[in-house]
């Protein structure tokens, strides 16, 4: 499907396509060894309606530019393939599991006299390898957090389960891949960390070891607020990738227009009164109804040397929402249902109020937020704390960015630089739009700035950067 930019160029309308999923398969060369057999080896191939012999071929292609590369260096396989008019990754999550995706290159379609056809030009340095590279790897993420690894489907049902896996997992997934929506933070795939006062915080843990000491069979808690994490018991690997997962799909889905004019719902003060707002985002839509399921979705964290399966309750109340992860080994029945509600339900309405009151409190204290002259990006690889000015919306379906994609572009490059080197750095652009872009890294972290001052010099932009630095990171030490 072509994707028409809105970003149209002047003159004779040239129009802009942007980058497009073409294929993404999965194979295992040690399935298919003999002449006849290759077909064996395909184990999910999107689009599906490719002619049999087309996917054979496609799939060899692979295989062979896998093993020609492995020649020169035996250690570190093909990460990617440039071609003039597409881009192919690879990845080996499991040893010899390989999953493939193929990216058309962005294009722009020029416009001909006299009736020819348009010519068509593909822009081959567009396309990051770092940033699709972290997406083809979040897909494999994503499968095994709901599936668990490629091997145990192997050893629960071999090639047949594992393909009907693959099939019902990848079929949907890859319809929420909007890859003209990548960008740096999917190369990141950090967490945002809502800022919270000590005391607000210390009720957030009281309440989370209330509710793990009352429902016992309460394994591991996450507590979120607006989408942005205040606390979490799993491991930083599993919550990153449980946090995408609520982030872009489960939260969009069940967006609501909070309670309007209002900081705070009617507070259940009178004792027995059960006022409150909570409800299952996973499960039961409905306790009373008498058709309730109260089934949950599993996920698989790490553990050790082996995994955990574990059901996810996902229970929200106005913008707060708990993950509750209790192991699959127990059934879950309507009781315990009715006793988190009833449990949950109160306090977590209480909490997402008081969170709200003191956000609004700490804004007031702030001032009003005036437009700065900078934007920036934030990750910090030891927490995965992410924080970006730049993106006002991101989503599976969506990145609203508030600059222009050349200087999105720009940021990837410089975080290119920075992952060849160990060493602290900074890296200052200046863009043909007049734009300054600055990169600095230190100490596992990193910035990016993008600073809008046309006739500053490179004294003026660093002190600007280290103005920046005082104000929003005061609490954060950058070298120098």
């Amino acid at each position: 499907m072509l994707m028409i930019s809105p970003r149209m160029a002047t003159g004779m309308q040239e129009k802009q396509y942007t980058p497009s999923l073409l294929s993404f398969f999965i194979y295992n060369p040690s399935f298919g060894p003999r002449e006849g057999e290759e077909e064996k080896k395909i184990l999910f191939y999107h689009p599906c309606d490719v002619e049999k012999n087309e996917k054979i071929r496609n799939v060899g292609l692979c295989e062979a530019i896998v093993q020609f590369t492995r020649t020169f260096c035996p250690t570190k396989p093909a990460k990617s393939l440039h071609t003039q008019k597409n881009r192919q990754f690879f990845f080996e999550p499991e040893d010899n599991f390989w999953i493939v995706m193929v990216v058309r290159n962005p294009m722009i379609e020029k416009p001909n006299k006299d009736g020819k056809p348009p010519t068509i030009e593909y822009q081959e340095e567009e396309i990051l390898d770092t940033v699709y590279g972290a997406v083809l790897r979040q897909c494999y993420s994503m499968y095994k957090l709901f599936n668990g690894t490629f091997g145990r489907a192997m050893e629960a049902g071999g090639v047949e389960l594992l393909t009907q896996k693959l099939e019902k997992f990848f079929y949907r997934y890859l319809q929420t891949l909007h890859l003209q929506s990548c960008d740096l933070l999917d190369v990141f795939g950090g967490i945002s960390f809502f800022p919270l006062d000590k005391m607000t915080y210390l009720k957030i843990q009281s309440f989370v070891n209330r509710v793990e000491e009352s429902l016992s069979l309460v394994k591991y808690t996450a507590f979120l607020y607006n989408d942005q994490l205040i606390w979490s018991g799993l491991e930083q690997d599993d919550m990153r990738i449980l946090y995408k997962y609520l982030t872009t799909s489960l939260f969009p889905r069940h967006s609501e227009p909070e309670l309007a004019g209002r900081d705070s719902p009617l507070r259940p003060e009178v004792a027995g009164n059960l006022l409150h707002y909570g409800r299952f985002l996973t499960g039961p839509a409905n306790l009373k109804d008498p058709e309730a399921k109260f089934r949950f979705p599993k996920i698989f964290v790490n553990k050790e040397d082996s995994y955990e399966e574990l059901h996810l309750i996902v229970y929200k109340a106005m913008s707060a929402a708990a993950c509750f992860m209790i192991s699959a080994s127990v059934e879950l029945t309507r009781e315990f249902c009715e006793q988190l509600d009833s449990l949950v339900g109160p306090q977590l309405t209480l909490l997402a109020s008081d969170i709200c009151e003191q956000f609004n409190i700490n804004r007031r204290i702030s001032g009003p937020d005036k437009e700065p002259q900078f934007k920036f990006i934030y990750f910090n690889h030891m927490n995965l704390a992410e924080k970006s000015t730049i993106h006002m919306r991101k989503t599976a379906s969506v990145s609203l960015t508030s600059v222009h994609p050349d200087l999105m572009k720009i940021l990837g490059d410089i975080n290119c630089d920075f992952a060849r080197v160990d060493e602290d750095e900074e890296i200052i652009v200046k863009a043909m739009t007049d734009y300054w872009v600055v990169g600095k890294k230190s100490d596992q972290r990193e910035l990016y700035v993008i600073l809008n001052q046309k006739n500053a010099n490179l004294i003026e932009v660093n002190e600007e950067v280290k103005r920046l630095c005082a104000t929003q990171f005061n609490n954060i030490f950058f070298l120098d």
